[in-house]
């Protein structure tokens, strides 16, 4: 994991001037994508008391994305880890992963999205088989790498267990899924059951 270092607020104003803001809420920029290529994310601490004051959100990224490799799950390149002025504040510059999110591949193609589902089933299952449970875990979080291969991005909310995941756990799972879909707008015309059938097969 990058060593943390000190952002002041100028150095932060420095760093994202010629910026693209890629997110953003009512607080501000979520997202930067810099002048190099690399991107910059803030977390901000949602609560004055939380589980973040010990383990920053900042810090469980870096930390993912070092688990996800150890499993030979492609994914994003933590390069630099900062603590800000404003102390509910950290950020992480990473080098994104590159690819196509399944989101835009399916969008763009949703009559031939078919012949990705086997594969984005084998990737699913091997993630509960290696404990992996990722909350986020939507299309728009899974990216098609030019390598043919699929990898995770967004990293912040997953967890690792040392077993892999109950059936109950990987239903669960699968519900955030199906409800990120409908968010998505496209759930009645994903197929959806052949993809939990399979992954809940024994």
């Amino acid at each position: 994991m990058p060593i943390k270092t000190k952002l002041s607020n100028a150095m932060l104003a420095n760093l994202t001037a010629s910026a693209n803001v890629l997110e953003e809420d009512s607080l501000g920029p979520k997202v930067y994508k810099l002048a190099s290529g690399n991107f910059l994310k803030i977390f901000r601490r949602k609560r004055l008391i939380s589980s973040a004051l010990l383990k920053p959100y900042s810090d469980r990224f870096c930390r993912n994305a070092e688990g996800l490799l150890e499993l030979g799950i492609p994914t994003l390149t933590p390069l630099e880890l900062y603590k800000l002025e404003d102390a509910s504040l950290s950020a992480v510059m990473y080098r994104p992963l590159d690819g196509e999110t399944l989101k835009d591949v399916y969008l763009s193609d949703p009559s031939g999205f078919a012949k990705h589902l086997p594969r984005l089933i084998d990737f699913i299952r091997s993630l509960h088989r290696n404990g992996v449970y990722f909350r986020s875990l939507h299309l728009g979080n899974i990216v098609l790498t030019p390598q043919g291969t699929l990898g995770l991005i967004d990293i912040a909310d997953l967890s690792f267990q040392r077993q892999p995941l109950s059936k109950a756990k990987a239903k669960r799972n699968l519900a955030h899924f199906s409800r990120l879909l409908k968010n998505m707008g496209i759930a009645g015309q994903f197929p959806l059951g052949a993809l939990t059938s399979a992954i809940l097969a024994d």
